[in-house]
This record gives C-alpha cells, sequence and structure tokens, in this order.
C-alpha cells in the first residue's frame, strides 16, 4: 500500500507525524465524500441535502428549527436557510413559522422527502460496508475511538447539551 507520500508525490518529510496524520485524514474524508456523492448523485440531491433529509426523518414529527438542524449536521453549512430553500423548492421539505415567536421557522420531512430515502436507503446502507468492509471489527473500533479522541480538541460552538431548548418542538401544528 502506498503511503501519502507517494500518492501526493512530496519528496521532502512531513514536518511531523501530526502533519502527516492531519493529512492522511483529509485525503481519506476526501476520497470516502466523493464515493458517496457518486452513490447519491442519481437522485438529484447533494450529499449535504441527503444528510439534512435523514436528520429530518429522524425528528419527525415535530421537526427542527434551522440552528438545530446545523448543529446535528456531519459537515458544517454556512447557509442552511439556503439549503433549505432548495430543498423545499424540490418540495422534499415544508416549513412552517412558530406560533408564538414568528422568526422561529419550524422544518418537517414531506411525503416527498420520505419516499426519496426510501427509495436511497437500499443503496446508500451498502456504502459503508462497501468502502470500509475490508477492515475488521477491531480496526474499525480503534479507527472510531481515535477519529473521536483527534474530533476532541476541535473548538465546537455548540457543545453537546446546549441547543436551545425551543428547537426541541413546534408549538403550533400545521
Amino acid at each position: 500500500m502506498a503511503g501519502l507520500k507517494v500518492e501526493i508525490e512530496q519528496q521532502r518529510p512531513f514536518f511531523s507525524a501530526e502533519e502527516e496524520a492531519l493529512l492522511n485524514l483529509l485525503r481519506t474524508s476526501d476520497c470516502l465524500q466523493r464515493a458517496l456523492h457518486r452513490k447519491i448523485r442519481p437522485w438529484g440531491v447533494t450529499a449535504t441535502q441527503y444528510n439534512v433529509l435523514r436528520i429530518l426523518r429522524g425528528a419527525q414529527p415535530a421537526g427542527l428549527t434551522c440552528s438545530a438542524i446545523g448543529e446535528r449536521m456531519i459537515t458544517a453549512e454556512p447557509d442552511i436557510t439556503r439549503l433549505l430553500g432548495r430543498l423545499k423548492a424540490l418540495k422534499l421539505i415544508r416549513q412552517q413559522h412558530d406560533r408564538h415567536d414568528r422568526r422561529v421557522v419550524w422544518t418537517q420531512i414531506s411525503e416527498a422527502g420520505l419516499r426519496l430515502l426510501a427509495e436511497m436507503d437500499p443503496v446508500v446502507q451498502k456504502a459503508p460496508g462497501e468502502l470500509l468492509g475490508h477492515m475488521s471489527a477491531a480496526d474499525l473500533a480503534a479507527l472510531i475511538g481515535l477519529l473521536e479522541l483527534a474530533r476532541n480538541r476541535c473548538v465546537s460552538s455548540h457543545p453537546a447539551g446546549s441547543a436551545d431548548p425551543k428547537s426541541v418542538a413546534p408549538s403550533s401544528g400545521e
């Protein structure tokens, strides 16, 4: 197996083991993201849009606010409002203003969104096995532990448990 240095045709040694690990992580993340995107592309949605739909399916029937969706995203999305606007234009979500605070918008997955996910699920659920199935259970457990350990050093603007209580359930029906 060729190492990262060979893959990127780097002549000089890495500055540190941390640099080599970080670059390996970024290269691997990009590779896995591109493979997942190829699986999702036939349905006309991006991996980010797919992530939002899965989040909203898990939050049924209440739905979530924009900020709550943003906190649950796998990758940070700077413009959740625009992302949701695209999903709404595709009729994959529906939105409503909170009865008590018109500034708060609740988003739920639509029936069309649920049908799309149901169609995608069999293909997308195979992807982790296809991409990582060559690793043993012990390797996967070690990888998960190491990734979580590395992520603990990242600064989060939304620490676990600090979600806005208003982002848990809507105060008005549809």
